[in-house]
């Protein structure tokens, strides 16, 4: 199959790629290299630099790859500023891709799976959170997210364009040639690791007085690769109808926990302070992912922290400055 992957000089995008290649796909990427690099995208894909907002230069790349269906992985996703800046949130993760929309349209291809998040339910009323959980989003992320899952309903309803809504609990790890490089960078784990690797000189805890286990945060930590063979599944299966899908291990590991498997795993020591809570953060997160097990046969291959931050430690080891 011939595919269009926004967003391809990411952390997942990349690894994504790599996956559909070895899957014996074409692969266009198509970023605008804001936060994404050019040295992560694989060498046999073909990189445009270009914006989703840019209906005619998508809709022109559309044309020429020949693109038979397109995987929307481009947008910003840090909870924290969206509720500092909540408009550039809206303006690129919802304003900026229905112009994509549009241009797929425009040219016929009917087909996208679209990258989201856990954020669109906000504040679980469940320990584990399904398909069919309430969406409640406690952020502007969740909801720059949530606003283009329902541009995609009403497109597949009014113009046929099929689509897969993945939501994406904390995606980590990484692949031995591709991994986690963002700027600043504000995730758990890398952070751990630039700590562990003598970078930096601690790693903040948002919040130790969560009604959790141990005060912190708990989040449901996911491979990047396993995330990868997820898309390929709900890429293969959206021909008549389209799809909704929480991707997680159903497991979660509070910050602390996280912590400490690092440390485990690295050797080193790694200073820990505490530090006021950020506005919108849930205390818990963790994902129900039977249905894509059950109708796709999705299986995680690395379901263990220890394994998802084993590989991740790999990476940065040999790559310290990240893709520079």
């Amino acid at each position: 199959m011939k595919i269009m992957i926004t967003g391809g000089a990411g952390y997942i995008g990349s690894v994504l790629t790599e996956k559909c290649l070895a899957a014996g796909h074409q692969v266009t990427v198509f970023d605008n290299l804001s936060t994404g690099h050019r040295e992560a995208v694989h060498p046999e894909a073909r990189l445009i630099t270009g914006d989703v907002g840019d209906r005619t230069g998508v809709a022109a790349t559309l044309n020429e790859s020949g693109a038979e269906a397109v995987i929307h992985m481009a947008g910003f996703i840090e909870a924290g500023e969206s509720m500092s800046d909540p408009g550039k949130y809206f303006r690129n993760n919802a304003c900026r891709p229905l112009e994509l929309l549009e241009a797929m349209r425009e040219t016929g291809t009917g087909r996208i799976l679209f990258s989201s998040t856990a954020a669109i339910f906000g504040d679980p009323e469940t320990e584990i959170i399904g398909e069919d959980h309430p969406t409640h989003p406690a952020n502007a992320y969740g909801q720059s997210k949530l606003f283009f899952e329902q541009m995609l309903d009403w497109y597949d309803s009014i113009h046929g364009i099929k689509h897969a809504a993945l939501r994406y609990f904390n995606a980590a790890g990484a692949s031995p040639e591709r991994g986690e490089d963002h700027h600043p960078e504000t995730h758990l784990i890398p952070l751990v690791l630039k700590t562990a690797l003598g970078q930096l000189d601690g790693v903040e805890i948002y919040g130790a007085d969560y009604p959790t286990r141990d005060g912190t945060c708990i989040r449901d930590y996911i491979h990047v690769e396993d995330l990868a063979e997820a898309h390929l599944l709900a890429l293969e299966s959206l021909n008549h109808s389209s799809l909704h899908f929480n991707l997680g291990n159903g497991r979660g590991y509070s910050v602390l926990e996280v912590i400490d498997a690092a440390r485990r795993i690295s050797g080193r020591e790694i200073a820990a302070r505490k530090a006021a809570r950020r506005p919108g953060d849930p205390a818990v997160l963790v994902a129900g992912s039977e249905k894509i097990v059950g109708e796709l046969g999705w299986r995680r291959r690395h379901p263990d922290i220890t394994d998802i931050i084993a590989s991740a430690w790999e990476w940065h080891r040999h790559h310290p400055q990240g893709y520079r």
